[in-house]
């Protein structure tokens, strides 16, 4: 994988990292515990649960490997039904639009639905995403990864996956494509940084400076790596 060459296509999580479902989701979420039978979530419990990997996040609640599909399809369908849907994060519109800009194809992969995506982002900024593969199980972002790049003809060592979730990181390496983090959504900071990622995102709109443009690439094959890492891990720049 070439670490410095400008992705071409850029993927997207959605609950999280462009969709600010958090609220949403603690709101529903003791409902969704008393109905399907595992751990109900405290103030302190949630913050801990933040820290964790997806598998610690299982355990903690007593949730089965079995249960999960049960559970996601229920929580599908509650967030198709919200009123009024979830929004999505300020400065969502302008990223997609300034990536669109410089030629960039977009997708997201999502554990949610494709009709609660697009319902969600509206019909405007819907047109904006070339690609959907939806309905992700926990575990299985990768596969939709790979089957992403591959609508897109683009091999994924020229594709991003950005995210907020360990399993997020863990899916971009299966699919053998760079991680964004992104800093706002479920996983904290640091569970992200663990993960090394290409690139930590702390504002959305750092999100289009991964992708210089044309002409800046083009300069910088002749002299010098076309990108950089927005937040370098320290043992890089040691």
């Amino acid at each position: 994988m070439d670490s410095h060459a400008a992705p071409r296509l850029a993927i997207f999580d959605f609950d999280g990292t462009l969709a600010d479902s958090l609220p949403w989701f603690v709101g529903v979420l003791d409902e969704v515990a008393e109905r399907h039978g595992f751990r109900k979530v405290d103030e302190a419990l949630a913050l801990r649960l933040r820290t964790l990997d997806t598998t610690g996040v299982l355990k903690e609640l007593g949730i089965p490997l079995w249960k999960v599909p049960a559970i996601a399809r229920d929580l599908r369908a509650r967030k198709m039904a919200a009123m009024p849907p979830v929004p999505i994060f300020a400065g969502t519109r302008e990223m997609l639009e300034a990536l669109r800009r410089r030629g960039i194809v977009i997708g997201i992969v999502s554990s949610d639905s494709e009709g609660s995506v697009r319902r969600t982002l509206g019909s405007e900024l819907a047109h904006l995403v070339s690609h959907y593969n939806c309905s992700a199980s926990i575990f299985g972002k990768a596969s939709k990864l790979r089957q992403v790049a591959s609508a897109a003809r683009i091999p994924p060592s020229a594709a991003v996956y950005v995210g907020d979730e360990t399993r997020d990181a863990e899916a971009a390496a299966k699919a053998a494509m760079r991680f964004g983090a992104v800093t706002w959504g479920y996983s904290t900071r640091d569970v992200l940084f663990a993960y090394r990622p290409a690139y930590l995102f702390d504002r959305i709109e750092d999100i289009p400076a991964i992708l210089p443009s044309r002409r800046a690439e083009a300069a910088a094959l002749l002299q010098k790596p076309a990108l950089e890492r927005l937040q370098p891990n320290p043992e890089e720049t040691a």
